[in-house]
């Protein structure tokens, strides 16, 4: 037993540099605040019917969460889809917005959030009449940071994707498309 604790310590010597290292990246790359009109990097960034702003990063946490704020003033929202690897909660800060989650539909207006779990199809859009603001996490992270990076890059400004093309692009991020997103039939609040 003395022979294994006596050569833990040169092994211990070699990595306890580089674990420190480790442990130093990850804590300078933990954010301090990132302001309600700020996005985490400092970009503009404009996504379908949204202009989006990052909020937590993939490598924040290691690939644990991912988390942006979608900002609409036009109806719509992405089509209707479901994730293989990552949840995804929808919390409304400002403004109505419409979840669909499998074949239940939800209203929801500011504080009010609800889970797309994986493997559930799902779809959401803005359905308000004054401008609104949507934070969306994902757990694990996945690779849906560069699925949103990748998005920026190939959607015109004002449109979301939902041609075979564009499913082809979610799959490959681990997603599929399943069907258009909320009818405009159903962006009308309920009486």
């Amino acid at each position: 037993m003395l022979r294994r604790s006596l050569l833990s310590v040169p092994a211990l010597a070699v990595f306890a540099p580089i674990l420190s290292q480790a442990r130093s990246a990850v804590r300078a790359a933990i954010p301090g605040k990132v302001a309600a009109d700020a996005d985490r990097e400092g970009k503009m960034r404009a996504i379908g019917l949204s202009s989006t702003r990052y909020k937590v990063l993939t490598d924040d946490t290691a690939g644990a969460l991912f988390v942006l704020e979608q900002a609409n003033d036009r109806k719509g929202g992405p089509p209707r889809h479901l994730h293989h690897g990552e949840d995804e909660l929808f919390f409304v800060l400002e403004g109505d917005y419409v979840v669909e989650v499998g074949d239940t539909r939800h209203w929801l207006t500011p504080g009010d959030c609800v889970l797309g779990p994986r493997g559930i199809p799902h779809a959401w859009a803005f359905a308000g009449t004054t401008p609104g603001r949507l934070l969306i996490s994902f757990a694990p992270a996945g690779k849906m940071e560069a699925f949103f990076a990748q998005r920026g890059k190939t959607l015109k400004p004002g449109q979301y994707g939902s041609t075979a093309q564009d499913a082809a692009v979610m799959r490959a991020f681990g997603m599929e498309m399943t069907g258009p997103g909320v009818l405009p039939e159903h962006l009308v609040r309920p009486a």
